[in-house]
């Protein structure tokens, strides 16, 4: 069982900056794919931003130039870094997690609780 805790949500004007943090914890063989999605009220959720262990990436066109996304695979720890916030950014930030667990090399899938992104002026 792999567990996310995010951290680094909040609210934040137009044209700043925010870096949200998501830790996993558990007994983890190998964290394939890390990324975030978001979720604004009566819209689906979206793929943010995703990283593999080799460090490829993947951008949403929304946030390419602005967001960058990075992990410390020794933390088991990705972060994404958000700057030139705009009011659409505002969303329920998710973690997700893709990879395999220790022992019999269970595949797993986890998601963090969520965390509010708010940008208002």
């Amino acid at each position: 069982q792999v567990q996310l805790v995010e951290s680094g949500g909040g609210l934040v004007h137009p044209g700043g900056s925010l870096r949200l943090s998501c830790a996993a914890s558990g007994s983890i063989f190998s964290m394939n794919v890390m990324g975030w999605f978001r979720q604004a009220p009566g819209k689906q959720r979206e793929l943010v931003a995703a990283i593999t262990s080799g460090g490829s990436t993947n951008y949403a066109d929304s946030v390419k130039g602005r967001f960058t996304i990075s992990r410390d695979n020794a933390k088991n720890t990705v972060y994404l870094q958000m700057n030139s916030l705009k009011p659409e950014d505002t969303a329920v930030y998710f973690c997700n997690a893709q990879g395999l667990a220790m022992g019999l090399l269970t595949p797993f899938n986890s998601w963090g609780q969520g965390t509010q992104v708010t940008v208002s002026s």
